[in-house]
């Protein structure tokens, strides 16, 4: 289970980051990886902002780029500071 920013609990959807990764940039095979990574060591009550950290660290270690392009994303459409 994932806990949001409201404090709503939701079960860890692996698509969710696929989707984003590719939205970066990210292969779709890398941002299968991550997403698998992911779940793999996702702990019960783990933070989306935790994901997040995670996500943006495995961008920027295959291609900074990546995640320069989640991070204006982030800042644009969803109005949360870089």
């Amino acid at each position: 289970m994932v806990k949001k920013r409201n404090g709503q609990m939701e079960a860890f959807v692996p698509e969710k980051v696929v989707v984003s990764a590719l939205k970066s940039g990210a292969t779709i095979e890398y941002a299968r990886t991550i997403a698998k990574d992911i779940e793999r060591g996702t702990k019960e009550g783990i933070t989306t902002q935790e994901i997040r950290g995670k996500v943006l660290a495995q961008l920027k270690s295959k291609n900074p780029d990546w995640e320069k392009n989640w991070l204006v994303y982030d800042k644009a459409v969803k109005r949360r500071a870089v």
